[in-house]
């Protein structure tokens, strides 16, 4: 059977998402789990991994400037668009990897060749046990913006493993926002969770991911986190989610006993006495009827 990729996503950040893929990183069964919000990685914090391999990532490139060969003729400065090189005290310029998109503009200007091209190390990415099944995760150096790659070799990584294991799933805790991360983290995957909130920021940027998702003809449900916090808003998704045709799968009541699992780095599915986690049990009942 093929191996099914499901997604946890949302519009924006802080509606609960990773709490939903927690706890989905639970409920299912002969799975992998994969984290694929590099910039700002959380999932780690309640599944609490033990590291078995660690791997660094290399993509793009970045310009470098040998002083030695250097001759301060400012033909690299006057051609950076990206105010990356500047000029030290010495006389010498540099390169500010910061700023550096890898034009290689300064590489091709240069008279003496003292620009070298450098392969960047954006960031690592890591295999490891938890007491859910094997986790694929990543950490993205900070100012580096190859997330989109990184991402792509989570995902290649962690489909790689649900094949060798013959395992069933592969469940992603899917990057926020539209941008790319959210789109490497959904691109191809067979079914997709939109998680969203009772709020006016969170039905706006719910509104755009419904785009993104549809524009990928991905099927998917929806989940409201927190639902009763605003019961006119409330209603609001739910007259969206109806005039749309959109199947609301799960309506997560606030539950400080979420705060309570996370505080201790535990899912919230494996509390007692949580109307959060009861909910979140009753929408992985639906979930499965949508995707079997």
């Amino acid at each position: 059977m093929k191996t099914r990729q499901i997604v946890v996503i949302s519009g924006k950040g802080g509606t609960g998402k990773t709490t939903v893929s927690g706890s989905l990183a639970v409920l299912f069964k002969n799975h992998i789990i994969s984290d694929c919000d590099v910039d700002s990685a959380n999932l780690h914090l309640i599944l609490n991994p033990e590291l078995r391999e660690e791997h660094e990532y290399w993509a793009g490139n970045k310009a470098e400037i040998d002083e030695n060969k250097c001759i301060e003729c400012g033909k690299c400065h006057e051609i950076c668009r990206f105010n990356a090189i500047v000029k030290k005290e010495t006389g010498v310029f540099s390169v500010d990897p910061f700023a550096c998109e890898g034009c290689k503009a300064c590489v091709l200007v240069c008279p003496v060749n003292a620009v070298n091209f450098n392969v960047n190390h954006p960031g690592n990415y890591y295999i490891s046990e938890t007491g859910y099944g094997e986790f694929v995760h990543a950490d993205l150096r900070p100012g580096e913006e190859m997330s989109g790659g990184l991402i792509a070799q989570v995902r290649k990584n962690s489909l790689r493993l649900a094949v060798d294991r013959k395992r069933d799933y592969v469940i992603i805790d899917g990057a926020p926002g539209i941008g790319c991360p959210a789109t490497s983290s959904l691109t191809a995957t067979d079914y997709a969770i939109l998680v969203t909130e009772p709020t006016v920021s969170g039905i706006h940027d719910m509104k755009r991911m419904i785009e993104v998702i549809e524009h990928f003809r991905i099927p998917y449900s929806v989940v409201i986190n927190r639902y009763d916090i605003n019961k006119q808003r409330t209603s609001e998704i739910e007259t969206l989610c109806n005039s749309k045709k959109i199947k609301i799968i799960g309506e997560v009541p606030f539950d400080e006993k979420v705060n309570y699992a996370n505080s201790n780095a535990i899912p919230v599915v494996d509390i007692s006495d949580s109307e959060a986690a009861e909910e979140i049990k009753s929408m992985f009942q639906k979930l499965l009827e949508e995707i079997e």
